[in-house]
């Protein structure tokens, strides 16, 4: 094995462990202690064979899987910009890109073994029963999965040093007017294209496979309503770095003289854009009206992902655990076609979270990796 994987497994895949035992353990032992020991194994094979033939089981999964992913790129990318690790800079650097994907592609692969492991007998008893296509793209998101870990880690590796030279649009948009709304995406594009970018892609490769795997119900609204909560989730960490930039970097903006209504429209905005392409998509695929409600559902989804951290503060464990759980309620809202209904919903719960919250200055993040 290449020094430059040792290193990373050592240091990364090791200390996630570390820090994570607690929580995979608990995990464990839920999995285990479930059901009495005489069902276990007939407990866990149809909950495989629900994954290998149930599209639906598998998107829950697989949203499952990239909080997971999204746990580990929070806690990676805290150590990476540790100032005890900017010796990475140099000895990754040394090496041609593509080894350092290899060796952040193995060190990721073994952050998501626990996945992996139960991934593989899910594709073996899928295979053993003649299920084909979805044990299939089991395997191909986990490596997509693991492969664009090791993109954000290679590119973060290489910001280390040359971080501070801002983007061709900061220079050509120095004399430019800049509304309070538009200061993040600013920042996205000079600061975090790679995560944003990253998150795009994802957000095209979810829609993709969710429309391919429900090709014969594709004009059912509840399809649409599902590609958009996947894709709204897969933003999650673009969103957490809003709240983040926002307490870091303009916490001075509570003194400016905007009131809650014209603040919770502002955020309003800033999804909006953050979400423009998705947006352009929705009217290129389905009519005006359709269109228009399904992006008015993806924003107030994003809207209420958001306005969650002004409750708890920028705790990453914490939100994750409240992703997953609205990620499920609002999964059978959909499915039980009141979509139309998650607009106020989401926006009522979203405005009395940010009206309740919003000058309890928090300007901290987390220890907590």
């Amino acid at each position: 094995m290449k020094p430059l994987t040792n290193v990373l497994l050592k240091i990364f895949a090791g200390g996630f462990f570390r820090v994570h035992a607690g929580i995979l353990l608990f995990v464990f032992l839920a999995m285990v202690g479930v059901v009495p020991p005489q069902y276990l194994i007939s407990y866990h094979k149809a909950l495989m064979l629900a994954m290998d033939s149930s599209s639906a089981v598998m998107i829950l999964v697989f949203a499952t899987w990239l909080i997971y992913a999204i746990k580990s790129w929070h806690y990676i990318s805290g150590q990476i910009f540790a100032s005890g690790q900017h010796f990475l800079f140099y000895s990754s650097n040394a090496l041609s890109k593509q080894q350092q994907l290899k060796s952040w592609f193995w060190a990721q692969a073994a952050i998501l073994s626990p996945i992996m492991v139960y991934a593989l007998i899910t594709i073996a008893v899928g295979f053993a029963n003649h299920y084909y296509v979805l044990p299939i793209c089991i395997l191909l998101y986990l490596i997509a999965l693991a492969y664009l870990s090791a993109v954000i880690y290679t590119n973060q590796i290489a910001r280390l040093i040359n971080g501070n030279d801002q983007s061709l649009l900061l220079k050509l948009s120095s004399k430019w007017r800049k509304p309070y709304f538009s200061l993040y995406i600013y920042h996205l594009f000079d600061k975090r294209k790679v995560p944003y970018f990253i998150t795009k892609a994802l957000s095209w490769l979810i829609i993709t496979g969710v429309f391919y795997v429900f090709a014969d119900v594709k004009t059912d609204l509840r399809v649409a309503g599902i590609a958009i909560l996947a894709v709204v989730t897969a933003h999650i960490v673009l969103i957490f770095e809003e709240r983040k930039f926002e307490e870091n970097e303009l916490g001075f903006s509570r003194n400016f003289p905007y009131s809650r209504p014209q603040l919770f429209l502002n955020f309003v905005l800033v999804y909006f854009f953050l979400l423009l392409p998705e947006g352009v998509w929705l009217f290129s695929r389905f009519n005006p009206l359709m269109a228009a409600e399904l992006l008015l559902v993806t924003i107030s989804i994003a809207m209420l992902f958001h306005c969650l951290l002004y409750w708890f503060g920028l705790n990453m464990d914490k939100y994750l655990q409240w992703i997953l759980g609205l990620f499920i309620i609002l999964f059978w809202i959909i499915m039980f076609k009141l979509l139309w209904m998650l607009i106020p919903l989401n926006l009522s719960i979203a405005y009395w979270l940010f009206y309740s919250n919003y000058y309890k200055f928090e300007g901290v993040v987390s220890d907590k990796l």
